[in-house]
C-alpha cells in the first residue's frame, strides 16, 4: 500500500506527443467532449487500455477467466460502457469514445440540460447538476445506467426548459 498523502497518476503519457497523427485525434476528442485539458483524455484512454489488456490476459489463462471475468463484465455493463449481452471478445474492442460518453459532462448535454458541453461542463462545476440529489461537481463522474435517469438541474434556464416542454 502507498502513502496515502502520494496518490498515484491515473493516466500514462503517450510514447510521441508531439506526432501528428496524436495531436489531431487528441484535439478532435477534446474539442467533441469538451475536455478541459489533453489529461483527462488521457485518463479514459487509460481506462480502456485497462480493460483491453486484463482481456487479454484472460484470454490467454482460460481456466483463470472463469473467476475473475465476471465481476469485470458486470462492472462495464454498469457503467454502460458495454451492452448486457456482452463477452469477453467485446472487451477487446473497448474505445476511449466509450468511456467519454459516459462522462457526466457528456450526458448533461446529450440529455439536453446545456446547449455545448462547455455549457455542461460550466454547470456541473457550479454545482447546478444533481444525481440521485447529490450535488456532483466533478465532469468526470463516470455516471451508471441506474443513474443516468436520475440526473436533474437545478439551473434556472433548465427549469425554464422544462416548463415549456
Amino acid at each position: 500500500m502507498g502513502d496515502p498523502k502520494k496518490p498515484r497518476k491515473k493516466y500514462e503519457r503517450p510514447y510521441k506527443p508531439w506526432s501528428r497523427q496524436f495531436l489531431e485525434e487528441s484535439n478532435r476528442l477534446a474539442g467533441e467532449y469538451g475536455l478541459r485539458n489533453k489529461r483527462e483524455l488521457l485518463r479514459m484512454a487509460y481506462l480502456a487500455r485497462k480493460y483491453r489488456r486484463i482481456a487479454r490476459q484472460l484470454i490467454a489463462n482460460p481456466e483463470e477467466a472463469e473467476k475473475e471475468i465476471e465481476p469485470i463484465l458486470r462492472k462495464l455493463k454498469r457503467l454502460g460502457v458495454l451492452s448486457e449481452d456482452a463477452t469477453l471478445d467485446d472487451m477487446l474492442d473497448l474505445s476511449v469514445e466509450q468511456f467519454l460518453e459516459r462522462r457526466l459532462q457528456t450526458i448533461v448535454w446529450r440529455k439536453g440540460f446545456a446547449k455545448t458541453p462547455y455549457m455542461a461542463r460550466q454547470l456541473i462545476t457550479h454545482g447546478h447538476i444533481r444525481i440521485n440529489g447529490r450535488r456532483i461537481r466533478q465532469p468526470g463522474y463516470l455516471v451508471t445506467l441506474d443513474e443516468e435517469d436520475k440526473i436533474e438541474c437545478t439551473h434556472p434556464s433548465c427549469l425554464e426548459q422544462e416548463v415549456s416542454s
